[in-house]
């Protein structure tokens, strides 16, 4: 993947296991957006082979990977500020693997959403709030594969930690994640394997705290 004369990816070989928590780090240039939005489908590698569950889907769109299983949230909160926290996750639901209203309740549960927040517009809602509503919605179509664009972005500490207990429940349960991080602490404490990227390439791979001790300053 490449542009101009810029190699943004370059022989990138990654797994996302089921039931673990894969992270991605490393410096900014350093390909990591790249990549992640050739997983989602938002940009088409002009080489190389993206596989879901055996299957090639290299050249299948974002839309069609949502329905077959894929979720992600962004780096750049994308919520519909004028819609309820409740209606957020509901679109998530209706455009899922699954498509089954009767997932929002459950999942607003789970976020911690189901008070009155749930009908309160996101508009104004705090950046934590947010992030669990961006989440929520992205769990909402019931998928196996969950990418995650800096999710700890704007969270207190507290936060994080509510965070990371959630996501270590979806991958007990058998979900598989992905996390883009620049938090090496939330990344130490959660991730069972670890890529470091570098211009474009994979520089280190292995358990969270082989390669997070090399990832210093």
């Amino acid at each position: 993947m490449s542009y101009g004369g810029f190699v943004a990816l370059d022989s990138v070989d990654i797994s996302v296991a089921p039931g673990r928590v894969t992270a991605l780090i490393g410096p900014n240039g350093a390909g990591k957006s790249t990549l992640f939005h050739c997983l989602c489908g938002t940009l088409r590698p002009r080489t190389g082979l993206i596989a879901y569950d055996g299957r090639d889907i290299t050249r299948i769109p974002a839309h069609a990977r949502t329905r077959l299983g894929i979720a992600r949230t962004f780096q750049q909160l994308a919520v519909f500020p004028s819609l309820t926290v409740a209606e957020n996750v509901r679109i998530g639901a209706e455009q899922g693997r699954v498509r089954d209203p009767a997932a929002v309740e459950p999942v607003l549960r789970l976020l911690g959403l189901e008070g009155p927040v749930r009908d309160t517009p996101a508009a104004g809602l705090s950046t934590g709030t947010l992030r669990r509503v961006e989440l929520a919605r992205a769990l909402a179509g019931g998928p196996t594969t969950l990418l995650l664009d800096e999710p700890a972005a704007g969270l207190d500490t507290a936060e994080v930690a509510a965070l990371a207990r959630v996501l270590r429940a979806l991958a007990a349960d058998g979900m598989a994640l992905l996390i883009v991080e620049h938090d090496l602490d939330l990344v130490g404490g959660l991730a069972d394997t670890v890529y470091a990227m570098a211009a474009g390439r994979i520089v280190a791979s292995g358990p969270a705290a082989q390669v997070l001790a090399g990832a210093g300053p």
